[in-house]
């Protein structure tokens, strides 16, 4: 199909803090679990932070007035709380990694089913292999984050908010001293995260780019080592590969700057306080056990805000893969414009009617101009023209892969735009110009095209086809398991496959589109018979280069540049002397070279 095709990034404005809360969401599947969670992360805290209290009366009552005979049960007190604290944070761990495993998978089936349902325009203007990185790369960052970090994200945050409280109770002026350096530390955080954030975002882009080109060249070797263009492409790799690796650099430094920015400015912090807690201590009479657990609990008001720097890198990663797989899911889905209003499509005839069709797929570049057509139920509608003249294009308006740009399709007298695509191509079936097989047996792709199929009809389709005879001396018959999209069959092979397909659909109306291109002449011959068959009381539309295989059509409609400039049957083309007829002497004289030259 030519065309002129775009490769979009979906660089387009992304808001973190709304995607914090998407993923939020996702988690409401999983309330009694967070609520569970929730208490053994307090517990946790909880114990950390009265097993920094204790020091205080052990200080206080035991070790200064010399009252050793009690210190052992207070030790063994303070080792339950802490004992305690070490169950309940192992059970949230596992807890938390089992819901964010679940939330990664609603996640990443909700991606799936967004994708099965993106327009084609959509998937045509992208890189399959970015597609990809969204499934792998972007929801494995978030998967990451939510097993490995979420726990520590709760926990950091409650333990600053339990031991700035404390720090408050034992000594009210000393806590002050300690929120001294937050304005220093939040403006530090604030001015990195600025940075960091878009470098990140530039990051997942600059993955996704590397795994479609990857994905791209890996698919298309054969013709790569065909043309011996390996050198350009390791070096187009290279490219790609040095972009990644100086965004990922970018990233990497902000990202690096937290820890020991926070480092730092924590040991000032701690510094501070001890100085301020000896001259309380000194000349305000706080007690030296408040002073040690308020130095302890300084060192732990510095621990989590390490562990949050610490974390950064994976959090920010998650953040910029979170958006980037939302961009796909946000995105609107094949027929969700459809309104309750739709024609439903029970019975279909197969009356085919296209009139002043304009499309373009690029605008101001028009693909077809003012293309007409009628294909009264049961006819056969030949489009032939040469490459670019727009036959595969019509294909795609009918099966309403796009929508025309101007102008009216009509199926039955209803426009295709009124009816519901899933009821329309219920009525089709459409055998594309190239296969598509998946990795099941050749009984389950031949289903593919009608699900309750019996395996009677499924060898009757296959019959139909021609294929039956092949696929009845492979190793195991129908039952064979095919793979890499039918690899171990040849191209033909696979088209008569994909034909049986289109045969057990039993469609109202079928579009070839140049479904014998890839198959031999003695196979078309046998299959020609079988297509007869199969197109027999319904309404078709066949592409062909080869005009043997449209000479019997009721109408061939001749295309060039996207416009009709002849039609007619193939007697009164042939007669006509136009293009039609040069393009039948072109093929008779590379069929028969020796008449030819007679």
């Amino acid at each position: 199909m030519a065309r002129d095709k775009k490769v979009h990034h979906d660089e387009r404005p992304l808001d973190g803090g709304r995607a914090i809360r998407r993923v939020a969401s996702y988690f409401a599947g999983d309330r009694l679990a967070m609520l569970l969670a929730g208490v053994l992360v307090l517990v946790s805290v909880a114990t950390l932070l009265l097993g920094s209290y204790m020091l205080r009366p052990i200080i206080n009552e035991y070790i200064l007035p010399g009252d050793l005979a009690r210190l052992p049960r207070a030790l063994a007190a303070l080792g339950a709380i802490y004992l305690t604290g070490v169950a309940s944070t192992y059970v949230q761990y596992r807890l938390l990694n089992k819901v964010g495993q679940r939330v990664v998978s609603r996640l990443r089936v909700d991606l799936f089913r967004r994708v099965e349902r993106l327009p084609v325009a959509y998937l045509d203007a992208r890189r399959h292999g970015d597609l990809m990185s969204r499934f792998t790369n972007d929801i494995d960052q978030l998967g990451i984050a939510l097993t490995d970090s979420l726990t520590d994200i709760l926990t950091a945050f409650l333990t600053l908010a339990g031991t700035l409280a404390l720090m408050f109770y034992i000594s009210p002026l000393l806590a002050l001293v300690t929120l001294v350096t937050l304005p220093l530390i939040g403006w530090a955080t604030r001015a990195i995260v600025k940075r960091s954030r878009r470098h990140f975002k530039a990051q997942q882009v600059a993955v996704g780019n590397l795994d479609g080109y990857a994905e791209e060249m890996i698919s298309g070797q054969k013709v790569v080592q065909l043309f011996g263009r390996e050198g350009r492409v390791e070096a187009a790799f290279g490219r790609v590969n040095d972009e990644l690796r100086e965004k990922s650099a970018r990233a990497q430094f902000y990202s690096g700057l937290m820890m020991p920015v926070m480092q730092n400015l924590n040991t000032l912090n701690f510094v501070l306080i001890t100085i301020a807690g000896a001259l309380l201590a000194i000349y305000r009479g706080l007690d030296v056990g408040g002073l040690a657990a308020f130095l302890q609990y300084a060192r732990q008001f510095g621990r989590p805000v390490n562990e949050l720097a610490t974390l950064y890198n994976s959090i920010q990663a998650a953040i910029a893969g979170a958006e980037r797989v939302f961009q796909v899911i946000d995105e609107p889905g094949e027929g969700e414009e459809e309104g309750p209003g739709m024609i439903a499509l029970d019975r279909v005839r197969g009356e085919v009617e296209m009139r002043e069709v304009w499309f373009e797929y690029v605008p101001g570049k028009p693909v077809l101009e003012g293309v007409s057509l009628v294909a009264a139920p049961g006819q056969k509608i030949a489009l032939v023209g040469e490459t670019g003249a727009g036959k595969s294009t019509i294909m795609s308006l009918l099966a309403r892969f796009y929508d025309a740009t101007a102008g009216e399709i009509t199926v039955d007298g209803h426009p295709v735009q009124r009816v519901a695509r899933r009821d329309l191509r219920r009525a089709m079936a459409v055998v594309l110009q190239g296969t598509r097989l998946f990795t099941a047996t050749v009984r389950e792709n031949i289903r593919f095209g009608r699900l309750e199929a019996t395996d009677e009809e499924v060898e009757a389709a296959a019959r139909s086809a021609a294929a039956h005879a092949f696929i009845s001396r492979l190793p195991g018959g129908y039952d064979t398991l095919l793979e890499n999209d039918g690899a171990n069959l040849s191209q033909g092979q696979r088209q008569l496959i994909n034909i049986a397909r289109a045969a057990i659909a039993n469609p109202s109306i079928l579009l070839l589109d140049e479904a014998t291109s890839n198959i031999d002449t003695r196979s078309e011959a046998l299959i020609q018979e079988g297509l007869d068959q199969l197109m027999r009381g319904r309404t078709t539309i066949v592409i062909a280069h080869r005009l043997s295989t449209v000479m019997n059509a009721d109408r061939i409609i001749v295309l060039e540049a996207g416009r009709v400039i002849e039609q007619g049957t193939h007697e009164q083309l042939v007669a006509l002397g136009g293009k039609y007829h040069a393009l039948y002497q072109e093929q008779r004289a590379l069929d028969a070279p020796g008449e030819e030259t007679a």
